[in-house]
């Protein structure tokens, strides 16, 4: 079954608000609402409204997307989504990336380090999530974390999932391996206001890069699923026109791009329904998270 996921807005940041969106998701049909990781003003935390939510609601379940893996020590992590996990009945997901937003970790004191090194250290602390939240004395040591014996008490679930967003070939074959769920992003260089990106939405690109993950989970033995936040739904009775915007905008190189990405959903509601079946149905993406309640809502009604 295909999962929907509500990214919560900057537009929800008091907790009233953001309280009623979760409830009013969860009224909707969505399957799990997502809060961020993010340093600076109209920002919410990534976990401790995660508590207040699992409190408000009964079935939706909770997911970070994502933790900034760097800003985050991953024992005490751990600790803390096993909380939620617990408070909530079985219904906390983590996911976790390797921080891109170069700003952030200049005003809070954090060296950026190069993508491969974020990387390796988002990798070994999947790894070190995984022992942890499955119970049981942990002991590790690694190029970048050293844990002497720490035992939580692993997770109210049978298995805790954990969702990867990376990009770059070794990893995604490691979350392949590794993860429960691999967050797909084809987002290129970070651009100078360190939150936005470069885009890489090519449908050609995607099929490639979905290959690479579908190898390198066969290797391992393994079978994630595949998750796209939508970044926009625009609801319109002219795709065609909106397609063609979006290419004015530099966000993708062709009309035939934007239509047929899962990174974007335009039409009417009907045709955005038809849109997302025919990416799980060319690339096996079923779970779907999108920004906009009130636009996406009556797509749910029709999947």
């Amino acid at each position: 079954m295909p999962v929907f996921g509500l990214h919560c807005s900057h537009e929800q940041v008091h907790p009233s608000a953001l309280l009623a969106a979760c409830q009013q998701a969860e009224a909707a049909g969505f399957d799990v609402v997502h809060t961020y990781d993010h340093v600076g003003p109209d920002t919410i935390p990534p976990l401790t409204p995660l508590a207040a939510i699992a409190v408000a609601t009964g079935r939706i379940r909770l997911c970070p997307l994502v933790i900034n893996n760097d800003f985050h020590d991953p024992v005490l992590l751990a600790r803390d989504v096993l909380a939620i996990d617990h408070l909530s009945g079985g219904r906390m997901e983590l996911g976790i990336g390797a921080g891109h937003s170069f700003t952030e970790y200049e005003a809070i004191g954090v060296p950026f380090e190069p993508a491969a090194v974020r990387k390796a250290r988002l990798a070994e602390s999947v790894e070190l999530l995984r022992r942890l939240f499955d119970g049981g004395a942990v002991t590790h040591a690694g190029e970048h974390y050293r844990v002497d014996g720490v035992e939580l008490g692993g997770a109210a679930q049978a298995r805790l999932p954990i969702l990867v967003g990376v990009n770059g070939r070794a990893a995604l074959a490691h979350a392949a391996e590794h993860a429960d769920v691999v967050g797909l992003t084809m987002l290129g260089r970070t651009l100078e206001d360190g939150q936005r990106h470069e885009t890489r939405w090519e449908a050609d690109r995607l099929d490639a890069t979905i290959a690479h993950v579908r190898d390198a989970a066969r290797a391992a033995g393994t079978d994630p699923e595949l998750q796209v936040l939508v970044q926009q739904v625009v609801v319109t009775d002219d795709r065609d026109s909106v397609a063609g915007e979006m290419v004015t905008r530099g966000v993708v190189p062709t009309p035939e791009d934007a239509l047929a990405t899962p990174f974007l959903a335009i039409g009417t509601h009907a045709e955005i329904a038809a849109h997302l079946h025919e990416c799980r149905e060319r690339w096996g993406i079923s779970y779907f998270s999108v920004r906009d309640l009130d636009a996406f809502a009556p797509v749910l009604s029709l999947l």
